[in-house]
C-alpha cells in the first residue's frame, strides 16, 4: 500500500507540471518517508514482544511475528530505493515534446 501512495503522489507532482519526473520522483520519495518509516516502526515495535517470545503459545506466534517484523523492516527500503528506480526505468517520461503525427519518421 505505501508503493501504492508513492506512486500516487509522483503522479500527482508530474500532473501539476512543476518537477520533471527524476525530480518529482525523489521529491515524492523524500515526502512519503517519514510515514512510511513511522508506519513500519510501529508494527516492528508492535510485534518484536511476540517474534522474541519463549513462553507457552510462542510456538504459532514466532514464526509470523519473526516474518512481519522482517519485513516491516526491509519493505521500506525497497520501497523507497527500489520503486522509484524501477519506476523511472519502466515508465516513460513525458518530458519530451510528442511526435507530429504528419512529419515522416526515419
Amino acid at each position: 500500500m505505501n508503493g501504492i501512495l508513492i506512486i500516487t503522489y509522483y503522479n500527482q507532482t508530474r500532473s501539476a507540471g512543476e518537477l520533471s519526473g527524476l525530480e518529482a520522483m525523489a521529491h515524492a520519495a523524500e515526502q512519503r518517508m517519514r510515514p512510511l518509516l513511522m508506519t513500519s516502526l510501529a508494527a516492528c515495535i508492535g510485534l518484536l514482544p511476540s517474534a522474541l517470545s519463549t513462553g507457552i503459545g510462542s510456538q504459532v506466534q514466532r514464526p509470523l511475528a519473526s516474518v512481519v517484523v522482517g519485513g516491516m523492516l526491509i519493505g521500506p527500503v525497497l520501497l523507497l530505493l527500489i520503486v522509484p528506480a524501477l519506476q523511472m526505468m519502466f515508465l516513460r517520461d513525458n518530458d519530451h515534446a510528442p511526435h507530429d503525427a504528419a512529419s515522416p519518421r526515419s
